[in-house]
C-alpha cells in the first residue's frame, strides 16, 4: 500500500493509481473536464491541478502517477483562484441561455466557482448538425477538452471527430467534412457519453428530459452481454448509458445496444392475447387464451400423442424463462421435442466444444482479447454483428496484437488485419486443415502440452501429412504463403480465436469447429490466459437459452438427457419422456410429414428466419395449432399462427441472461410492462396449471425460477441472485465460495486429463456453382439492424439501414450492366426474391452477399435444405443464384 498525506489527512492505496483516481476514491473533489477513466490522460484542461510538496509548480492529477509518501493539498487559494479563471475563460464562449440545457459536468463547475456571469456566448446555428436520427452536435457549447476526439479513438476505434486549425480557431469536426450523419459514425454514443459541455447531446433525453431513475440491467441484443445503466422518467426510457465498471464492455455500447429501444412503445405492439377467426384475428382475455391454448393442446395429445407436439425457446428470452419453457415440454406435454434458435446458429460450436473439450461453450473470457498475442478471428464480421467486441479486437490489433482473419469478404477487421485469409465459402475444413498441417510439418507444436493432455497424435500427423498448403489453395483461393504466415502467427502463442456463423452454417460445421479446436490442442492454446476457443453467440441470450435445456438431446446444463434423468426426475418429482426429441429442423420436416400437429414459438420468427421459406410456410400451414409468443405480431404470426400471446420485453422483467463467455448477469425491471403483456415464464406456468400441472409451475417470482435452476445445475449451484447483485459471474461455479471460472480447461478438460485430435476430411457442400447459378450467396448481419428486424425496424435505426441490400463487387456489377441502387432479381434451386445492389468492393468476383433483416425481402425464400450432419444446421453461408433484372 501506498502511504499519502491529502489536504492534511493521512491515508493508504493500493499501487497503480493516479493521484486524480486517489482523490476520488476519498471522497475529495476537484474539478476536472478533459479527463475519462476509459481513455489515456490528456493533461488539456488543467482544473485538477494540485500542488505537491517537494514539486515548485503544480501538477495535473488525472496525469500524474499516485507515489508513497506524497503529500498532496488539493485547494488552496491559488489552485481555486487558477479554477476559476480557467473556468472563466471557457465560458466566455459558451452560449448564455443555459436554463434550456440539462446540467453538465462544466455548468455546474461554472456555478460551483461563480462564474456564471462569464457565459456571454450565443448559438451558432452554423454549428449546429441535426442530421444524426440519434446524436445532436451543437458545436457552440464546445470547450475544446478533445474528449470526444479521445474517446472515439480509444474506444471505439472509428476516429470519426477531426481537430481542425489551432489556438481560438479550433473546431471539431465530423470526418466526412459535412454532417454526422455523412461520416463514419457508428452510432456508440460514447462521444456523448463522455462530453461535458452538452456540445453532444443525445436526442431521445432532449425530446424526453432528463431521467429521475436509472436501472441497471444487461443488453437485449447480442451475445456480448454489455451491462447498461437505464435512464427513466414517468415510466418511459429516456436514455441508456454503459455501466462503466462491467467487465464485459468496460463502458461501452453499441448503436442497438444505447438507442434501440423506441420498439417499446412501438404503435403496433401487442398487448392484448389474440385468436384467429378465418382470416381475422379476435381479442380474447388471458382467461380465454390461457384455456383456450390448453384444450388444444389437451386435444392433439388425446389424438396424436406427445411426439406431435414441440415447443421452441427464446433466445430473447431470460434463463429463468427458458428453464420453465423446456420443463413445460417435458413434464406438461411429456416430449422432448424442444429446441430454440441455438439449432441455427451456433449448435455446431456446442457439439463440437463438448464432443472434443468436454463442454460447449466459450473456453475463455473477454479480457482474453487483452493478454492475446495473435487473434484468429473465423468467419465473423464483428464490428457490425458483435460491436463492443470488435472495438476491443481492433485496439488490441492497434496495441500489436497479430489478427488474423479468415473471411471471405474483406471485412472492417480483415481491412486491419495482419493477414487476410479470404476463402472460397464453404471451404473451412480444407483452409483449417492445412494450417494444423504447417504447425506439425513446420513443428510449431507445443511439446509439452501434447504430450501431457493430448492423444491421437501419430494418426493424426499421419491424417494431416497430405493436407499441404498447396492442396487447400487449389480448394479454398488462398495462397500457400499466406496460410503459412497465418499459422506461425497462431502458433508463437498466446493465440486466441473467436469465430462466428461463417464457421458454423455450413454442412461441416461441427467439423470446421472441431478443426479449429485442432489448432488450439496443437499448440497448446486453450486452458491459459490469452488463448482458447470461443463462439460469438448471436442473440442475447442464445447461450442460456440451449444451456438451460431448450435442446432436445439435452437438459439443462447441456446435460445428455439419459445422464441427467435421475436428478432431473427427483427435483421435479416427474418423470422424463423415454422417447427422443426432434430439433428445429426436424420439427418442421415432421410437420410438413403431418406428424406434427402443434406448436408453441415463443420469441422466434420461425417462418422469416428458417431456411427454404416456401417449404417452411407449407410445414406451419399443416399444424392444428400454432401459438406464437412475441412482442409483435411477427410474420410467423401474422401469416399463419392460431394464437398470439403478447409478451414483456426484457426492460419490463427481471431475471438473468448467459452471455458468450459464459457469464450469468442480471436482468432487472426498468420499467412496467405495458398493460396485458405478461412474462414469458408467467403465460407457460399458467397454462401448464390449466393442463392440470399445479405442482412444479407455481413459482412467484424469476429469482424462485432460478433457485430450482441452482438445484439442477450443479455447475451453476453458486451463482446466486445476491451474488450476482456484485456483478456476473462466469460457470463452473459450483459453490456460494467460488469466485467463478474466466478459462475453461486449465489444468484438466472438461472431458478428462487428455483430449484426442480430431480426422476431419473435406466433404464439400452440394450448394454448388453452374452455368445457370454462377454466384455464391452468403448471408449475415449488419451494424444497425438485428436479425428478423422484430425490434430494431421499430426504432429509427430504420433510417440508419433502410432496407437489405445485395452486395455485389463493382467488376461484376459492370459486367451484368446493373448500377448501385438498381432492384435485381436473385433466383437459386429453391426460390427467388427482389433487392436493391450495392456496389461493395470488399466482394470478390463471383461472390455476393445479403442480409435477412426485412419481411419485404424475405431472402431465406431462396436458401437451401442443405444441413450440418451434426446438428442440422441450415447451410445459410452457401447458396447459388444467378442474378436476373426485377420486373
Amino acid at each position: 500500500m501506498l502511504g499519502v498525506t491529502i489536504d492534511g489527512w493521512r491515508l493508504e492505496f493500493p499501487p497503480g493509481l493516479t493521484i486524480l483516481q486517489a482523490l476520488r476514491g476519498s471522497g475529495v473533489d476537484v474539478p476536472h473536464l478533459c479527463h475519462d477513466d476509459r481513455v489515456s490522460p490528456a493533461a488539456v484542461c488543467r482544473l485538477c491541478l494540485v500542488e505537491l510538496d517537494g514539486i515548485p509548480r503544480p501538477v495535473p492529477a488525472c496525469a500524474t502517477p499516485l507515489a508513497d509518501g506524497m503529500v498532496i493539498r488539493t485547494q488552496t487559494p491559488a489552485l481555486e483562484a487558477g479554477r476559476r479563471a480557467t473556468l472563466a475563460l471557457l465560458a466566455r464562449n459558451h452560449p448564455a441561455d443555459v436554463t434550456l440545457l440539462p446540467e453538465t459536468p462544466f455548468l455546474r463547475a461554472v456555478r460551483a466557482y461563480g462564474a456564471d456571469s462569464e457565459l456571454r456566448g450565443s448559438h451558432d446555428r452554423s454549428l449546429l448538425d441535426d442530421s444524426h436520427p440519434y446524436l445532436q452536435a451543437d458545436m457552440s457549447r464546445c470547450i475544446t477538452c478533445f474528449r470526444c476526439v479521445r474517446i472515439c479513438a480509444e474506444l471505439q476505434g472509428q476516429f470519426v471527430w477531426m481537430v481542425l486549425n489551432r489556438g481560438k480557431r479550433t473546431r471539431i469536426v465530423p470526418d466526412s467534412g459535412t454532417t454526422l450523419r455523412e461520416s463514419s459514425c457508428v452510432a456508440c454514443g460514447a462521444c456523448v457519453d463522455t462530453c461535458p459541455s452538452g456540445a453532444l447531446e443525445d436526442k431521445t433525453m432532449r425530446a424526453l428530459g432528463v431521467p429521475t431513475g436509472w436501472t441497471r440491467t444487461t443488453c437485449a441484443y447480442c451475445g456480448v452481454g454489455c451491462e447498461m445503466w437505464v435512464g427513466t422518467r414517468e415510466g418511459r426510457i429516456v436514455t441508456v448509458r454503459p455501466v462503466l465498471d462491467s467487465p464485459v464492455n468496460e463502458g461501452h455500447l453499441c448503436s442497438k445496444g444505447r438507442y434501440a429501444f423506441g420498439f417499446l412503445r412501438a404503435p403496433d405492439r401487442v398487448t392484448t392475447p389474440m385468436v384467429r377467426d378465418g382470416p381475422r384475428w379476435r381479442q380474447v382475455s388471458w382467461d380465454d387464451a390461457i384455456g383456450f391454448v390448453a384444450e388444444r393442446l389437451r386435444r392433439v395429445l388425446e389424438r396424436h400423442g406427445s411426439r406431435s407436439v414441440g415447443v421452441l425457446g427464446s433466445a430473447r428470452g431470460t434463463n429463468e424463462e427458458n428453464y420453465v419453457t423446456q420443463k413445460f415440454a417435458r413434464v406438461v406435454l411429456g416430449t422432448h421435442n424442444v429446441d430454440c434458435c441455438a439449432r441455427v446458429c451456433h449448435a455446431p460450436s456446442a457439439a463440437a466444444l463438448k464432443a472434443t473439450l468436454g463442454a460447449g461453450a466459450a473456453t475463455s473470457s473477454y479480457d482474453d482479447i487483452a493478454r492475446a498475442r495473435t487473434l484468429l478471428v473465423w468467419g465473423a464480421n464483428v464490428t457490425e454483428s458483435h460491436p463492443v467486441l470488435g472495438a476491443r479486437i481492433k485496439q488490441a490489433a492497434r496495441r500489436g496484437c497479430a489478427l488474423v482473419v479468415a473471411d471471405p469478404r474483406r471485412t472492417e477487421l480483415a481491412r486491419c488485419s495482419d493477414v487476410h485469409l479470404a476463402l472460397r465459402p464453404g471451404t473451412n475444413v480444407p483452409l483449417l486443415n492445412a494450417m494444423a498441417h504447417v504447425i506439425v510439418d513446420e513443428r510449431l507444436t507445443n511439446e509439452p502440452f501434447l504430450r501431457a493432455r493430448v492423444s491421437g497424435r501419430e494418426e493424426f500427423e499421419a491424417f494431416i501429412a497430405s493436407w499441404t498448403p498447396e492442396r487447400a489453395a487449389a480448394i479454398c483461393g488462398v495462397e500457400p504463403s499466406l496460410i503459412r504466415r497465418a499459422a506461425r502467427l497462431f502458433a508463437r502463442g498466446p493465440s486466441m480465436s473467436v469465430h462466428g456463423l461463417g464457421l458454423t452454417e455450413h454442412v461441416q460445421g461441427t467439423e470446421g469447429v472441431m478443426c479449429l479446436v485442432n489448432l488450439a490442442l496443437l499448440t497448446g492454446n486453450v486452458g491459459k490466459p490469452g488463448t482458447g476457443v470461443n463462439p460469438l453467440r448471436g442473440q442475447n441470450n442464445v447461450q442460456g437459452a440451449a444451456h438451460m435445456g431448450c435442446d432436445p438431446g439435452s437438459l439443462t446444463g447441456f446435460v445428455p438427457v439419459e445422464e441427467g434423468r435421475a436428478r432431473f426426475e427427483s427435483v421435479w418429482n416427474a418423470p422424463l419422456p423415454s422417447a427422443p426429441g426432434l430439433d428445429l429442423l426436424r420439427m418442421v420436416d415432421a410437420a410438413r410429414d403431418g406428424a406434427l400437429h402443434a406448436l408453441w414459438a415463443i420469441g422466434y420468427d420461425v417462418l422469416l428466419t428458417n431456411p427454404e421459406g416456401s417449404k417452411t410456410r407449407e410445414a406451419l400451414a399443416a399444424l392444428d395449432l400454432l401459438v406464437v409468443q412475441d412482442l409483435f405480431l411477427n410474420e410467423t404470426a401474422r401469416n399463419l399462427a392460431t394464437v398470439f400471446l403478447p409478451v414483456a420485453a426484457s426492460f419490463e422483467k427481471d431475471g438473468t441472461f448467459m452471455n458468450a463467455e459464459r457469464r450469468v448477469q442480471r436482468v432487472r425491471r426498468a420499467v412496467e410492462p405495458p398493460a396485458g403483456a405478461r412474462t414469458d415464464w408467467e403465460i407457460l406456468c399458467a397454462v401448464a396449471r390449466a393442463m392440470g400441472h399445479p405442482e412444479g409451475f407455481g413459482f412467484q417470482s424469476a429469482e424462485e425460477i432460478w433457485d430450482e435452476i441452482r438445484q439442477v445445475w450443479g455447475a451453476g449451484a453458486g451463482i446466486s441472485y445476491a451474488r450476482l447483485e456484485k456483478g456476473g459471474l462466469q460457470w463452473p461455479c459450483p459453490s456460494e465460495s467460488h469466485p467463478g471460472t474466466p478459462v475453461l480447461h486449465a489444468e484438466r478438460f472438461a472431458a478428462g486429463p487428455r483430449v484426442a485430435l480430431s480426422r476431419i476430411e473435406f466433404a464439400a457442400s452440394p450448394e454448388v456453382t453452374t452455368v445457370d447459378y454462377p454466384f455464391l450467396l452468403m448471408t449475415g448481419r449488419v451494424l444497425h439492424q438485428f436479425n428478423a428486424g422484430t425490434m430494431t425496424r421499430r426504432t429509427r435505426h430504420a433510417s440508419l439501414h433502410p432496407r437489405d441490400v445485395l452486395s455485389i463487387c463493382p467488376e461484376d456489377a459492370l459486367r451484368l450492366g446493373v448500377e448501385d441502387g438498381e432492384r435485381v432479381r436473385i433466383r437459386s434451386r429453391h426460390g427467388e426474391t427482389v433487392l436493391p445492389v450495392h456496389l461493395d468492393a470488399g466482394m470478390r468476383s463471383g461472390q455476393l452477399f445479403a442480409t435477412f433483416h426485412t419481411w419485404e425481402v424475405f431472402l431465406n425464400r431462396v436458401t437451401g435444405p442443405h444441413r450440418d450432419a451434426h446438428t442440422g444446421t441450415p447451410e445459410y453461408k452457401l447458396t447459388a443464384v444467378n442474378i436476373g433484372r426485377a420486373p
